[in-house]
């Protein structure tokens, strides 16, 4: 199997040159490295011809984000196996050949992530990912080793196989058949949560998704958007309304729409208590656009797959003080 190495970038040349060395050093002989880049104007793509002429770049004509800088690029990778992987990963030698394996292995693969670790503190989770996402019943995105805002050490504690519900965008593995079968990001949502969506499509036509634990990569974030920008809120509320109500049916729609609308106004309230109204702001202006954008396309038509997790995430973290995955009831996962 012959992976292509998929980096959207825009105007990130010190995150280029501190972590793409490390991608062009890895350790497997069927890979090659695809740029896309989104219209920089910081020079990064002309130092990356320079410095690394192994390295294919695709220049976009503006800045399509990450999932149309990703659909794009896609059909120029001549490998069986796409890697989404962001500008902002530094990888060790060995990183991509456990996950090739892993996909030679097992044909009802159909994406998968390494684990994610910090960069400043390599020995704990990193928040995008982590070992593998979930979905509450209410949609709320949660990890293995990141709950919020609480990040685990990783101590091995979720190297057991196990089927995750979604695999992070920082590094994301899909079999390119299964890429093209399903027509890839849908771009309405820019970035964020676009990969979520990409997972739960994958669900409904039969395949699986796994995080591969013998893989760690070491992710700096906010490479785009950082934490707390309110853009990167309005988007992650927009995006996750959306991805809702394209793979939900239409009647739970309807009564998830009701508990997220009480949930999330009770985030935007706490925002504006804290001294943070343009969060509050953003919360509420997601979803003025998520309802004009109701004419997004739906998925393929194929079984409905439920949410992975019964409980409340949200409950369990800020009523019962459950802090780790491991300390979630074992009976609410699916």
């Amino acid at each position: 199997m012959h992976a292509s190495i998929i980096i959207v970038s825009w105007n990130a040349l010190d995150l280029l040159k501190r972590c793409l060395p490390s991608v062009v050093a890895t350790d497997f002989d069927r890979f090659e490295i695809i740029l896309a880049d989104n219209a920089s104007t910081d020079g990064s793509a002309d130092w990356v011809r320079e410095t690394f002429p192994e390295v294919r770049i695709i220049r976009h004509p503006d800045n399509w984000g990450y999932a149309r800088g990703n659909n794009a690029a896609v059909p120029h990778a001549l490998g069986d196996l796409v890697v989404l992987l962001n500008n902002d990963v530094e990888v060790p030698p060995g990183w991509l050949r456990p996950i090739v394996e892993r996909f030679e292995a097992h044909d009802k693969l159909g994406a998968a992530q390494p684990k994610l670790h910090q960069f400043d503190r390599r020995t704990h989770f990193e928040y995008s990912g982590a070992a593998g996402g979930f979905l509450d019943r209410w949609g709320y995105p949660f990890a293995r080793g990141r709950i919020f805002d609480v990040l685990e050490e990783d101590n091995g504690q979720y190297d057991q196989d196990r089927t995750i519900f979604w695999a992070s965008g920082t590094c994301l593995a899909v079999r390119k058949d299964v890429w093209q079968r399903l027509g890839g990001l849908e771009e309405a949502f820019f970035m964020h949560m676009e990969e979520i969506d990409l997972c739960w499509r994958i669900h409904r036509i039969g395949y699986r998704i796994e995080c591969v634990p013998e893989s760690v990569v070491y992710h700096i974030g906010g490479g785009s958007l950082p934490a707390g920008n309110p853009q990167k809120t309005y988007l992650n509320f927009r995006n996750n309304l959306l991805m809702l109500y394209r793979n939900l049916p239409r009647g739970t729609w309807w009564r998830t729409l009701v508990v997220r609308t009480f949930l999330d106004s009770a985030a935007a309230l706490r925002a504006l208590v804290s001294g943070q109204p343009r969060e509050a702001w953003a919360i509420f202006r997601a979803y003025w656009s998520a309802h004009q954008m109701k004419d997004v396309p739906g998925v393929l038509d194929a079984p409905t797959v439920p949410l992975p997790y019964r409980g409340s995430i949200v409950l369990d973290r800020f009523l019962r003080g459950r802090k780790r995955y491991q300390d979630l009831p074992p009976g609410r996962l699916r």
